[in-house]
């Protein structure tokens, strides 16, 4: 061999040693763990703050959590009601950072004002991972994580079916939107104009906001149907206003047709409403509860160096075909 051959040879052998080195800190460095503290057997305090305990649709999220946490026995969950207040989010939040908790929940009663504290968090190197709701910002850079339902989606869904099944000839409509500064009650306002789009004949001649409460819904309907008295059918957000429109349609002794969200269990829930008659259809919003969970599992005892950005739980359509059946799920 020459002795320019043997120093090319050298040349590629230490080129490719490089190479190699590079390669191996390359994935050394893709292999670092979410969380430098995680262990099979470690023990972990996962904080939630709930955006508000009285709505029967964050009990119901309470509970599945509750439920999936208490199988794992190395996980403690904190929860911590922000009782649709953001600044008592705010402080939750905080107090958990404080506490120096393994991983943060949240469900942010608005988007934009707990941002900053989902930050802190963030920065702080707690993961959190955002149910139902988002803050402002990009899911796996500003957060760890979204797990929910596609609101746009679900609410395309019950536009389609009001479209086709429940008016296919037309007719006044009806929205009664959640809390303008959360992200779910603009986006079911969005997918659901969307959704009866398909049909030209059905126009929505009022639309509200009612906050996701009752009360509110069943006043704001009122007032909408004594305004247009003509509306076939109304669209509310969540169980709870549909709950409250359908109080308002019997005050005023109106047959409308209503569409509920989130499908609620129980006798005060949107699938009984829906199996008796009171209600036209409603569409499951899942907790989530379990798929958090099994993140929290993936990043705390599994030391993942990452997690999917957003996990979407499936809906399932509740109407007079399937909901008797539901009831018993």
């Amino acid at each position: 061999m020459t002795q320019n051959a043997f120093r090319l040879s050298h040349a590629g052998r230490m080129a490719l040693l490089a190479g190699s080195c590079l390669a191996i800190a390359g994935v050394a460095h893709a292999a670092d763990p979410l969380v430098k503290a995680c262990a099979k057997d470690g023990e972990f305090v996962i904080g939630f703050s709930q955006a508000n305990n009285a709505e029967p649709y964050r009990q119901h999220v309470n509970d599945e959590l509750e439920a999936a946490a208490k199988a794992v026995p190395q996980f403690t969950l904190q929860i911590a009601d922000g009782a649709g207040n953001v600044n008592t989010q705010t402080s939750q939040v905080d107090n958990f950072i404080t506490q120096k908790v393994d991983l943060l929940l949240i469900s942010p009663f608005e988007a934009a004002p707990l941002t900053p504290a989902v930050k802190r968090a963030m920065d702080a190197g707690i993961p959190v991972i955002e149910l139902d709701r988002k803050t402002n910002g990009e899911a796996g850079k500003d957060y760890t994580a979204f797990i929910g339902g596609d609101n746009y989606k679900i609410a395309l869904a019950a536009g389609e079916y009001t479209s086709k099944t429940l008016l296919p000839d037309g007719g006044e409509a009806a929205v009664l939107q959640g809390l303008p500064s959360s992200t779910p009650a603009v986006e079911r306002l969005n997918g659901f104009k969307d959704g009866v789009k398909a049909n030209p004949k059905i126009q929505i001649v009022a639309e509200q906001a009612a906050d996701w409460l009752p009360d509110k819904a069943q006043t704001a309907f009122a007032a909408m149907l004594q305004a247009h008295p003509d509306i076939k059918m109304v669209y509310a957000s969540n169980d709870m206003m549909a709950a409250g429109a359908l109080l308002a349609a019997k005050g005023a002794g109106k047959s409308v047709k209503i569409i509920g969200t989130d499908g609620l269990p129980g006798p005060a829930g949107g699938i009984e409403a829906v199996a008796k008659g009171d209600w036209s259809a409603t569409f499951t919003y899942p907790t989530g509860g379990k798929e958090a969970v099994d993140m929290a599992k993936s990043i705390l005892l599994d030391c993942a160096s990452s997690v999917p950005a957003t996990v979407t739980v499936d809906t399932t359509a509740i109407t007079p075909e399937n909901a008797k059946q539901m009831m018993g799920k």
